[in-house]
């Protein structure tokens, strides 16, 4: 679950509609280990569930072909149907996540399925970008890193990982810690709940201060 300064109202709620997002600051829970390689964003989301604009219900069709059969029936090995990771908060992947097409709906999916957090070796740019402006934290990290993570995921909910964007530390259920970069705009945009319409509202109501107090010197009377 996630600390109560970063908690989703509901699992997987999506963007507020005045441009907010939820604010990232600290994210305790489950990790699911996903080790394949070249995750791509037709595999996230398939492309049939793209006919929607709305932000919410694509979670129920995260990894659709990997999760169900073609009778809608769950496939019981694939990682999110076990008991022990229904309830995932981060995934730890392989190498080049979010390669494909550049859909924003694929991390639309992931947030309201409940993913908060994706770490690997690499990503593939627009989604890394998709990512940050859904309030999602794609962290990087060296391949034995990845893997000494993706070990711990393994071990089932009983292992839990903190991930404290403040700190850019991440720490196993075993309390070893690794330490993550992060660019600080970035970082900034998350620990406040930032999208592209919430950065513009903020920049908008800072000029607006701005010129009201150059307005009211020069014209003291009004």
């Amino acid at each position: 679950m996630l600390a109560p300064t970063a908690a989703l109202g509901q699992k997987g709620a999506a963007s507020a509609r005045d441009g907010s997002m939820e604010k990232f600051t600290r994210l305790s829970g489950v990790a699911a280990p996903m080790p394949l390689v070249n995750i791509d964003t037709d595999m996230i989301i398939p492309k049939q569930f793209l006919k929607t604009i709305k932000r919410t219900g694509l979670g129920a069709n995260l990894f659709d072909e990997m999760r169900f059969d073609r009778d809608g029936n769950e496939i019981e090995d694939f990682v999110l149907n076990r008991p022990a990771y229904r309830e995932a908060r981060i995934l730890v992947a392989g190498d080049n996540f979010g390669c494909g097409s550049s859909r924003e709906h694929a991390p639309w999916a992931l947030l309201d399925f409940g993913i908060r957090c994706v770490i690997s070796t690499s990503f593939a740019d627009i989604f890394y970008n998709n990512c940050f402006k859904n309030g999602i934290l794609p962290i990087k990290l060296p391949k034995e890193q990845v893997d000494a993570l993706m070990e711990d995921a393994e071990r089932g909910s009983n292992a839990r990982m903190t991930v404290d964007l403040e700190e850019q530390t991440i720490t196993g259920s075993d309390g070893e810690t690794f330490g993550f970069e992060i660019d600080p705009f970035r970082k900034h945009c998350l620990l406040n709940g930032l999208d592209d319409i919430g950065l513009t509202v903020e920049t908008a109501a800072m000029s607006i201060d701005a010129y009201e107090a150059k307005a009211a010197e020069r014209r003291p009377w009004l």
